[in-house]
């Protein structure tokens, strides 16, 4: 028995519903046909596996890549597809009927399409009057407008950041984190378009956000990123990351659909803040007709218009014409399976017959719009009538044309951290030190003196230290972790980042990193926004004391200025440099080799001393005289065993004296070294 070809599978379906469904099933099937979305694959699809390629291959202006697409398909009889949206007020026709035609092209494929609602994401853009209540009522408002088009519902799955954000915070932004580091501002920059910006006039926040959209796509498991070309770049991010971490096997694949041209003349893309620049939603049939009418029609390319589509690049295939009506009859008219263009008594069975009868004057641009317009408002029909009859959709409707009216503006809300015990009134917090292979006794020391000045530390081995040398002090100390702590209050946290990153700009970001860095890598805006808000995390304490070493130093001053933008009091800053321990002068030596760690062995350490820079009589650079300086902070005395000819044991409870010995002559460098190790 020979297998059905997609066709034949078809047709025989069909059948069945006719025969089992009764008039019903007819009605249905025949209703579908002129749906947004009809059921049947073309015929020109193909046979085999070679349709569901096609049908979704037909959604991208570009498919990167078209194999892997392919091998997909053939692996996987269900897989999913992300977009996401920011619930911003009003949705336009190629987020409502284009969009739908789109998702439901790859559902038929055996896709399910998820659609990433970016609540989080539009109340930190201030969208709403950053009222997250009004930004959810709005994402429902698009969700009943899908649901209206004919959109398949059944394998489509909505995710709401606010709630997947916070509920999986450790794996969504240890993620982010991740990709932040292996990607470089340069290639972030590249990025910029999806904020609407050209890479020149970023915020520290802009180099945020095509790291948290990558994320997106890991965190959702997408196979396919199903966006337009203008998030293209970002996309391509995601895969870019994919080859920096050697998960080459398992890199998204990217199906950039077309962005559909303005109305107005060289608009690359439709505008929200333009009401004219698009056919909306829920625009009446008189809305409708005001638009196309007045809608950009050439027969012929005009400089003017081709420029300005130019600097937008949001089309990957050249089209010197941009006529935004004949964009609307290909890509909404013709997506539609099985549609047929009619004019003027004939019929045409593909745009491009439809644009050179245009082109050539056998269809007047009367015709065109006349037939545009009537198509439009026959998809538009279902819209007006769900808006109308479901209680649901009608209020959300409601609501949004009344929030229209009142011009919301977002007020300047203070969010942040609540560190979990709270704190008491009177701080003094002591940063401690990034992690590295190996832990430097001065790092240790410079601690303690921090500490010392009043108490906070973090891991293991440095509190280790600190303990061993210092152990009183632990008494009074409370230890933070950064990663638990912000698991305490995930949100508060990432919007306290996210908002500095707003404030701030890359030259911020630059100027506060610790001296000899240079900004090159995403994850340095990461850690520099994260310091901010975890500074910002203690300003609910009446009496703040930050203590730190010239690396922090900058860093803090940019959270100061966090402080002040929201006129907090940050009450003293204190410098307290770590002593320098090193063993041979700068330049010389490996960092292993001529720091004392602190996982050292005696054997080691003993090693290190005996090889270091000692000259009888030089105290202008004597390591170990500037070790014995440190350690007498810590005991009593420091005793030099000598046999009786050289002088006898001899304890010094005070540097300065050792140091006069030293110089002399009178303590030799072969007696100081052994008492040292």
């Amino acid at each position: 028995m020979s297998a059905l070809d997609a066709d034949e599978l078809w047709t025989l379906l069909l059948a069945y519903r006719g025969k089992h469904g009764g008039a019903s099933a007819s009605a249905n099937a025949a209703s579908s046909s002129r749906q947004v979305a009809s059921a049947a694959p073309s015929s020109a699809a193909g046979s085999g596996e070679d349709w569901r390629f096609n049908l979704v291959r037909s959604v991208g202006e570009e498919c990167q890549t078209e194999e892997e697409l392919r091998k997909l398909l053939q692996r996987k009889s269900e897989f999913i597809l992300y977009d996401g949206f920011e619930p911003s007020g009003r949705m336009h026709i190629a987020q409502g009927v284009f969009k739908a035609l789109n998702v439901n092209k790859c559902t038929k494929a055996g896709g399910v399409f998820i659609f990433w609602v970016a609540d989080w994401f539009a109340l930190m853009n201030d969208k709403m009057g950053g009222d997250l209540e009004k930004i959810k009522v709005v994402g429902q408002y698009f969700i009943e407008v899908w649901k209206a088009t004919g959109m398949d519902m059944s394998r489509v799955r909505f995710r709401w950041s606010s709630d997947d954000i916070i509920n999986s915070a450790k794996e969504y932004w240890g993620q982010a984190l991740d990709i932040a580091r292996n990607s470089t501002i340069a290639r972030v920059k590249r990025c910029g378009q999806i904020m609407g910006r050209k890479s020149d006039s970023l915020s520290a926040a802009q180099i945020m956000y095509p790291i948290m959209q990558s994320t997106d796509i890991f965190f959702l498991k997408a196979d396919i990123c199903q966006l337009g070309v203008d998030q293209r770049k970002v996309n391509m991010l995601a895969r870019d990351y994919c080859d920096s971490v050697g998960r080459s096997q398992a890199k998204p694949i990217i199906l950039s659909h077309h962005m559909l041209y303005g109305l107005a003349a060289g608009q690359a893309k439709m505008s929200k803040s333009n009401p004219d620049s698009a056919v909306f939603m829920e625009d009446s049939p008189a809305d409708v007709e005001r638009k196309i009418r007045n809608a950009y029609c050439p027969t012929k390319p005009e400089e003017k218009a081709a420029k300005a589509g130019e600097d937008e690049e949001m089309s990957l295939v050249k089209d010197d014409l941009m006529n935004p009506c004949l964009d609307y009859v290909q890509h909404i008219l013709f997506s539609q399976d099985g549609y047929v263009f009619k004019a003027n008594g004939k019929t045409y069975s593909s745009h491009e017959d439809v644009r050179a009868a245009f082109l050539s004057g056998e269809i007047s641009e009367k015709s065109l719009k006349d037939r545009l317009i009537e198509e439009i408002n026959t998809l538009l029909d279902p819209v007006r009538k769900h808006f109308k009859e479901n209680e649901t959709a009608r209020d959300c409707l409601s609501k949004i044309t009344e929030w229209k009216k009142e011009n919301l503006v977002a007020p300047k809300v203070l969010t942040r951290l609540h560190i979990s015990p709270p704190l008491p009134d009177k701080v003094f917090v002591v940063f401690a030190p990034l992690p590295s292979e190996s832990l430097q006794l001065e790092v240790v020391f410079g601690v303690v003196h921090r500490l010392k000045q009043a108490p906070c530390a973090f891991y293991d081995l440095l509190i280790f230290g600190v303990k061993s040398l210092a152990p009183e002090l632990m008494q009074s100390l409370r230890i933070c972790w950064q990663g638990e702590m912000i698991l305490t209050g995930p949100s508060e946290y990432w919007i306290s980042v996210i908002n500095a990153g707003r404030l701030f700009d890359l030259g911020d970001i630059s100027s506060a990193l610790p001296y000899g860095e240079t900004l090159v890598y995403a994850s340095q805006v990461f850690a520099t926004l994260m310091h901010v808000a975890d500074v910002l995390a203690f300003s609910g304490c009446s009496h703040i004391t930050l203590c730190c070493d010239m690396y922090h130093k900058r860093m803090h001053h940019l959270a100061l200025r966090m402080y002040d933008y929201h006129d907090l009091v940050l009450h003293e800053l204190k410098l307290i440099e770590s002593p320098k321990l090193r063993l041979l002068e700068d330049g010389e030596g490996a960092v292993a080799d001529v720091n004392v760690m602190l996982t050292d062995k005696e054997i080691d350490v003993n090693k290190k001393i005996k090889k270091s820079f000692c000259m009888p009589q030089n105290i202008a650079f004597c390591p170990p005289v500037t070790w014995v300086s440190e350690l007498l902070k810590f005991q009593r005395e420091f005793v030099v065993q000598r046999k009786p000819d050289n002088g006898g044991d001899k304890s010094y409870s005070d540097v300065e004296a050792l140091r006069e010995d030293f110089a002399s002559g009178a303590l030799h460098p072969g007696d100081l070294k052994p008492a040292l190790g």
